[in-house]
C-alpha cells in the first residue's frame, strides 16, 4: 500500500520517527573519536546510569536498534571522561521485563534510568522506580505518559507543530487546514497543531480527515481540496509520513486542484525520510522541521568512524539521555527533576534541547524547503534558548 515510488513500508511506526541524534554539555564542545564498547560496565566513580534496550526482544530489528543505542550511549560515557557509569539491562522490549530490570537497577545502584524504548515499557519502569526517586528518561515521544519521574526524550509532534506554525505565522501563512488520518496517531497530530496555535495569529480553518486506506485516501482527496477552496486556507498542515499516507496525498490532492505554489504544504514528519519523497509533486515548496543536518551529519560520521557502520536513527536518543545526566555530573549535581529541567538545557552535536516539568522536551529544529526536489533549509535551528524558534 502507498507503494507508489517503489519504496516499501519499513520499520515500526513511532509517532513522528525523525532522525534525532546526539547531545553534549556544551556547544563549543569537540567530540573525540573514540572505539567500540566493550563489556556490559564502563568504569568511572561517577553517576551510575541503567540503559534499558530491547536486547532480547521478539520485534524484527529490536536487537540491532538495541546494540545502536548503546553504542551511542557509550560514546557519550566516553565523552563525558568518567562522569558516568553506564550498566546495560536487557528488556526483551517488554513492560514486565522493563519494570523488574527498573528494580533491579535501582538495587544494584542506579541513581537515573535512560530507556527503554516503547511508552509501555517505559511507563512501566517509571512506576516501578517512582518510590525510589529515580527519574527515567524514556527514548519515548509519546507525551502521554510523560510526568511525575518519566520524561520522553523523543521528538514530538507538539513540538513540531509549535516550531512549524509559529514559522508560518511568521511569514503570514495564517490560515491552515490540518490534514490527518482518522486513527489514534492522527488525532494526536491534529491535537498537537491545535494547541501550537493558541497565542499565535495562525487559525485552523478546516479539518481534512481521511480514512487509513487507499481508498479512503482517494475519496478524500476532492473533499480536502474542497475544504481548502472554501476556507481561503493559504496552508495545510499534512500530519501523515511517508511510511503511511503522505506520498499518495502528495499526488492526489495536486490532482483535486490544492495548487503547492498558492497553498504551503507544511509537514508534521520528516519529507527527507527517504529522500525519494522529496520528488513528490504536493511538497514542492512545501515546509517541515528536522534537526540541524549539518550537526546531524557529523555525529553519524562519528558514529560510523568509531562502529564501522551508521547509526540507527533513533540511536542519539541515548546519547542525548546519557549527555545529560553526565553535564550534570560533572557538576556535582544529581539527576533529580529539578536540575534535568534546568532552563538553559543542554546542547549537543544534533542541536539544543530541554526538558520541562511535564516530562516532555523542546528541541531545536530547522526549517527546511523542498526545493527542485532537494532540501533547502530557510531558518536554521536556534542555538540556545535565549532566541526565538522554540
Amino acid at each position: 500500500m502507498f507503494n507508489l515510488l517503489g519504496f516499501a513500508r519499513k520499520g515500526a511506526r513511532l509517532i513522528a520517527a525523525i532522525s534525532l541524534t546526539g547531545a553534549i554539555a556544551a556547544c563549543d564542545v569537540t567530540l573525540p573519536t573514540v572505539g567500540g564498547g566493550g563489556g556490559e560496565t564502563l568504569g568511572g566513580e561517577g553517576t551510575t546510569v541503567a540503559l534499558l534496550v530491547p536486547y532480547g526482544s521478539s520485534t524484527p530489528g529490536d536487537e540491532a536498534l538495541a546494540r545502536s543505542l548503546e553504542n551511542a550511549a557509550r560514546l557519550a560515557a566516553a565523552d563525558l571522561g568518567g562522569n558516568v557509569n553506564i550498566k546495560v539491562y536487557r528488556t526483551a522490549g517488554q513492560a514486565g521485563t522493563a519494570a523488574a530490570v527498573a528494580d533491579q537497577a535501582i538495587a544494584e545502584g542506579a541513581s537515573v534510568i535512560v530507556g527503554p524504548l516503547r511508552s509501555d515499557a517505559a511507563n512501566a519502569a517509571a512506576v516501578a522506580a517512582r518510590d525510589d526517586g529515580v527519574n527515567v528518561l524514556a527514548f519515548s515521544n509519546n507525551t502521554s505518559i510523560a510526568g511525575g519521574n518519566l520524561f520522553v526524550l523523543g521528538n514530538t509532534f507538539d513540538n513540531i507543530a509549535n516550531r512549524l506554525v509559529r514559522y508560518a505565522g511568521a511569514q503570514g501563512r495564517s490560515r491552515v487546514v490540518v490534514v490527518y488520518s482518522r486513527t489514534p496517531v492522527g488525532q494526536i497530530a491534529r491535537s498537537a497543531v491545535v494547541k501550537a496555535t493558541s497565542g499565535t495569529n495562525v487559525q485552523i480553518v478546516g479539518d481534512g480527515s481521511f480514512e487509513f486506506s487507499e481508498q479512503g485516501i482517494a475519496a478524500a482527496a476532492p473533499v480536502i481540496a474542497q475544504t481548502v477552496s472554501a476556507s481561503g486556507a493559504d496552508a495545510i498542515m499534512l500530519t501523515d509520513d511517508s511510511a503511511g499516507a503522505l506520498p499518495l496525498l502528495a499526488q492526489k490532492l495536486p490532482a483535486s486542484g490544492v495548487n503547492p505554489s498558492v497553498v504551503k504544504s507544511l509537514g508534521l514528519t520528516r519529507w527527507d525520510v527517504p529522500s525519494q519523497t522529496l520528488a513528490l509533486p504536493g511538497l514542492q515548496g512545501g515546509w517541515f522541521a528536522l534537526p540541524d543536518p549539518t550537526l546531524a551529519s557529523r555525529f553519524n560520521a562519528r558514529y560510523q568512524g568509531a562502529y564501522g557502520q551508521a547509526p540507527h536513527p533513533l540511536a542519539g536518543l541515548a546519547y542525548d539521555g546519557v549527555a545529560a545526566v553526565g553535564a550534570l555530573a560533572a557538576k556535582n549535581l544529581k539527576a533529580s527533576a529539578g536540575n534535568l529541567t534546568q532552563s538553559s538545557g543542554f546542547a549537543g552535536v544534533n542541536g539544543v534541547f530541554r526538558l520541562k516539568g511535564d516530562g516532555t522536551i523542546e528541541r531545536a529544529l530547522a526549517i527546511a524547503q523542498v526545493t527542485n526536489s532537494q532540501v533547502q533549509i530557510i531558518d536554521p535551528a536556534p542555538k540556545s534558548f535565549s532566541r526565538g524558534g522554540f
